[in-house]
């Protein structure tokens, strides 16, 4: 079996936004489910946060223009009108010359248009003397400070995280509508692949690394992940299998067998899987060049490398952006690399993509990224990087000192 034309990273991306969309219809969920979950809608607020003015600070609420000019040696003299209590109305209205005592977080009374902290007077009887002066709407926020009635909140394609349940509690939701966790389905492939549970591992097997970390990855991502088992190298078993699993599933993965070797039935597999096909056989990268991308039905079905680098890697590259598409995630607006100086000379060849794993090291001229050398099967070197640097196809490599832009892995 030979590969077909091999595909440039963009390439690859390019197949991927043009042939994945949302896996399933969108639901209702209450908000304690939801987070890391991606919205289906535009959520507008239909009232103020907060729906009333309210004090930032312990003190009395005046009428600013009447501390205008207080200071230790000349204080504002007001008269102590009432107190407001937590939790209710201030029914009581202030004017010219009043104050009245406030807690952090209570309503501000009618009139009032700042608050003086409670370090910065001294109360004598019914009568209050303010030794500094405040600025009006110091120390309040206003109704709809905020979040203003008919603003859009959160846009459709966001990620949901703990502080974006905070503001849809505000504003009195306790569902929303959010695209479902994908579910992803992987399947080890090999003759030589056994349980990663098994203590005593005979000459030439090889535990099952790839299901473990994979499915790790993909949970990261906000996917459910269903696990296949192992499959030896046999057409018709792994055929039954894959189709098995296929059915299950919003997003196959098969690890191993990628490659052109005579028993690899990967590509086999993922044709009888359903039209329109293998998209991608092999791409312009390395390590992970032997990796495959398919489409059955609606379905994404990839074929990662056996080796856990080449396919952590890969998994980063490709399925990442899969499992975004799959969720309804709106693209980063934004570089999230973080820029660094790569800390020695890496050779590359004009025609690939390179990807090199790094750590960091913070040095007295700022951020450096260090190669971590290691071939694609040697798992450790991934513990040793915090991310991965691309050399771009036109490029013969980096020199010391260089800016580098390092995709973290996550954490």
């Amino acid at each position: 079996m030979k590969f077909f034309h091999v595909k440039t990273v963009s390439e690859t991306l390019r197949i991927i936004n043009e042939q994945f969309q949302p896996c399933r219809p969108p639901v209702e969920l209450p908000l304690i489910e939801v987070c890391g979950m991606v919205l289906a809608e535009d959520v507008i607020s239909d009232e103020q946060v907060p729906h009333f003015s309210r004090s930032t600070v312990d003190g009395f609420a005046v009428c600013a223009k009447d501390t205008f000019g207080a200071s230790d040696s000349l204080p504002a003299f007001l008269d102590i009108t009432g107190r407001i209590e937590m939790g209710m109305a201030a029914d009581t209205a202030l004017h010219e010359g009043q104050a009245q005592a406030i807690p952090t977080g209570g309503m501000i009374p009618a009139g009032a248009d700042s608050v003086v902290m409670i370090e910065h007077v001294e109360e004598v009887g019914e009568m209050l003397n303010v030794f500094r002066q405040v600025a009006p709407g110091e120390n309040i926020v206003r109704a709809g400070d905020d979040v203003e009635r008919g603003e859009l909140v959160m846009a459709c394609g966001h990620r949901l995280r703990p502080q974006d349940l905070g503001v849809l509690s505000a504003i009195g939701r306790t569902s929303v509508r959010v695209h479902p966790r994908p579910i992803v389905g992987i399947l080890s492939t090999g003759d030589e692949i056994v349980p990663s549970e098994k203590k005593v591992l005979a000459p030439g097997e090889v535990r099952d690394i790839n299901s473990v970390t994979i499915g790790a990855a993909a949970r990261q991502c906000g996917a459910t992940v269903l696990y296949g088992g192992i499959v030896k190298d046999d057409y018709d078993t792994f055929a039954k299998r894959a189709s098995e699993l296929f059915q299950k599933v919003d997003f196959l993965i098969l690890s191993g067998g990628s490659s052109v070797g005579t028993r690899d039935y990967t590509v086999q597999v993922m044709q009888s899987l359903g039209d329109p096909g293998v998209l991608v056989h092999g791409v312009a990268t390395k390590p992970g060049k032997p990796t495959i991308l398919s489409k059955a039905g609606e379905k994404p079905v990839m074929g990662l490398p056996g080796h856990p680098v080449s396919a952590m890697i890969m998994f980063q590259l490709f399925a990442v952006p899969i499992l975004e598409r799959l969720q309804g995630l709106r693209p980063a607006q934004t570089d999230l690399r973080l820029s660094a100086k790569i800390a020695r000379n890496v050779p590359s060849a004009v025609g690939r993509t390179d990807y090199i794993r790094v750590k960091l090291e913070e040095r007295e001229d700022g951020l450096w990224a260090v190669p971590v050398f290691g071939k694609s099967g040697l798992i450790s070197t991934l513990v040793e990087s915090e991310g991965i640097v691309e050399i771009a196809a036109n490029k013969e490599g980096i020199v010391e000192g260089e800016s580098v832009k390092v995709h973290l892995f996550k954490s």
